[in-house]
């Protein structure tokens, strides 16, 4: 196996200061996704969603940011999927948004809703006829399959069913989800491992701010 005691990087690109901080975290955020999208970081919206079981077995993937309102963050997933099972015993996640190209990332927590039918369909029909289909497709989601073929004859058999010019309903399975962020961590890489750390926790309607020690 490959030595990796020895692999690591300074981080000397920028810094946070409490004078940098906007009172709303949302802002914050806001700043922080549209600076990665103005340096074309690849897929800045993508993040890394924690969920845990009612026995508080961890389960970790990537998705995408869908929404970004006071309201919450949002994404959509099938709600059969390990995530939406998690969700529905542990209604409790935490995203993480790593953009090593501006040595920052940001977490948030919190509780998880669904979000409303009407939302979500109106999301679904916004998205790629493609992955209309495969959102049938892939149901249920996270169960095993005989091997690749059987997935793409299951895909080949809904364009039949749906053929181009006609509108595919959103599967009652698949949906979406928003977490009312309680508390956000935004993280700066600092030279010598000094990172800079700051957490916004919520207090009634306002947000307490604290550094942390990195």
């Amino acid at each position: 196996m490959t030595d990796l005691t020895s692999m690591r990087v300074s981080y000397t690109r920028d810094e946070l200061r409490r004078a940098d901080l906007k009172a709303d975290p949302l802002a914050q955020f806001q700043g922080w996704l549209d600076e990665a999208l103005r340096e074309k970081v690849p897929e800045p919206y993508a993040l890394h969603l924690a969920t845990a079981d009612a026995s508080g077995r961890p389960s970790v993937r990537t998705v995408l940011l869908r929404g970004a309102t006071p309201d919450g963050l949002t994404f959509y997933t099938n709600f059969e999927s390990y995530k939406g099972r998690d969700l529905s015993q542990n209604p409790q996640a935490e995203m993480l948004f790593y953009w090593a190209a501006l040595e920052r990332q940001v977490r948030a927590s919190g509780p998880v809703t669904r979000v409303p039918d009407a939302e979500a369909d109106a999301y679904f029909h916004v998205r790629p006829r493609d992955s209309q289909l495969a959102a049938h497709a892939s149901d249920p989601q996270s169960a095993p399959i005989v091997d690749r073929r059987a997935l793409e004859e299951k895909f080949t058999a809904l364009e039949g069913i749906y053929p181009a010019g006609t509108v595919i309903p959103r599967p009652a399975f698949w949906g979406g989800y928003r977490l009312d962020v309680q508390e956000w961590e935004f993280w700066q890489g600092r030279e010598g491992r000094l990172h800079d750390r700051f957490r916004y926790a919520r207090q009634g309607t306002d947000w307490q701010i604290d550094r942390l020690m990195p």
